[in-house]
């Protein structure tokens, strides 16, 4: 298993990466625990948080089975679009993080690009 601080810096690799490439749009950035997912769309030139959304939220909780499959992560992304929108955000960078695009990561990025952002 991978240890902590290759996790981190698999993450600050992807960051990096990112930084370069992203100019002035902000960043959807995705946590995926055992039993959750939240993301959030954060300004990084003011360091402020402008859209979040996560399975643990009352309007979602009662609605999803489990918070930890693909169509919690779905219902994550496409609420977090329509916050994101509200808060006039069209373009963002996706950050993964230290997670493989697949499975609930994939499945929430879809469901953010069908709500309305682009990346």
């Amino acid at each position: 298993m991978a240890s902590k601080e290759s996790i981190q810096r698999r993450a600050q690799r992807v960051r990096r990466q990112l930084k370069k490439v992203a100019g002035e749009r902000p960043r959807l950035s995705v946590y995926r625990s055992s039993k959750n997912i939240y993301a959030q769309v954060i300004d990084d030139s003011k360091g402020h948080t402008l859209a979040s959304a996560s399975t643990l939220e009352k309007d979602l909780k009662g609605s999803l089975k489990t918070g930890a499959d693909a169509a919690a992560a779905a219902a994550v992304g496409k609420l977090l679009a329509e916050r994101a929108a509200k808060a006039g955000v069209k373009e963002v960078v996706f950050d993964r993080g230290p997670y493989i695009y697949h499975g609930r990561v994939k499945a929430l990025a879809d469901a953010a690009r069908e709500g309305g952002l682009s990346f």
